[in-house]
């Protein structure tokens, strides 16, 4: 069966509707969290610990990269290396770790969610929990959102650190700068706010890959062949929000001087 345009459309806007209503559902439920303290935990182990390995690796080439083809091209126009430390610090706190470690939280963890709450629905689970008068949003996807939003910012911040220790090692074996310049220089990369403002929008890519990927589970139809679908259109959802999310924090906190 082939999708029209339309068709594509509005799925959209119906799985941007659901998730709508799905977050208002979860944060009627935030005061039950305390109850739910030891899923919690270990939803935080699934979306924090478990992710870093992966994480780990993106970072670091991530970071390698960055500072690779920055001190080329610097070398290239005559401009002075010893800037690299501000370059490769501002570039991947403000953008490249709290986007690249959204991403592949996405799909690793945000896939997981989609595929675990989606074989509950196609299996008749979640309308056993209905039937028991047990809310789905304060069973399964309240302690999801929660660990997500404290794990993402943990995660970023740890990214932010291999980047850079990744962006030294470029620097000083490939460009030439030491780790005494390469580091002096991150004072330059910017402000505090500047470095929060990476950890505010990798909670934010948190809480949205989570509803989105927790929205598709639980409007999962279809047997396996619907898990897999919700799977997928979780991880592309997700990965669109998070660049279109990452577009509007940005115009909204940096906005060019008239």
């Amino acid at each position: 069966m082939f999708l029209t345009t339309g068709d594509v459309l509005l799925d959209g806007v119906e799985a941007a509707g659901r998730s709508l209503r799905l977050f208002a559902r979860v944060l009627a439920e935030l005061r039950h969290a305390p109850g739910k303290f030891g899923e919690i935990v270990r939803q935080i182990y699934f979306c924090g610990v478990a992710s870093l390995p992966v994480v780990s690796v993106t970072a670091i080439f991530t970071g390698m990269v960055v500072a690779g083809q920055s001190g080329t091209e610097l070398a290239h126009r005559g401009l002075p290396t010893n800037i690299l430390g501000a370059l490769v610090g501002g570039t991947i706190s403000r953008e490249m770790g709290p986007v690249l470690t959204a991403v592949v939280v996405a799909g690793l963890v945000g896939g997981g969610f989609a595929s675990i709450l989606g074989t509950m629905s196609v299996n008749e689970e979640i309308d056993a929990l209905r039937v028991m008068s047990i809310p789905p949003e304060r069973y399964l996807v309240m302690p999801r959102l929660v660990a997500m939003a404290i794990a993402m910012p943990l995660l970023v911040v740890y990214a932010d650190l291999l980047g850079i220790l990744g962006g030294a090692i470029v620097a000083k074996y490939q460009i030439g700068v030491t780790f005494h310049t390469y580091f002096d220089m991150m004072k330059y990369a910017g402000e505090v706010k500047d470095i929060l403002f990476g950890v505010f929008k990798g909670l934010v890519f948190g809480v949205l890959l989570t509803i989105i990927s927790c929205d598709q589970g639980l409007a999962a139809r279809g047997g396996a062949e619907g898990v897999g679908r919700a799977t997928m259109r979780a991880v592309v959802y997700s990965f669109l929000m998070i660049l279109v999310a990452n577009y509007l924090l940005f115009s909204l906190i940096y906005r060019p001087m008239m």
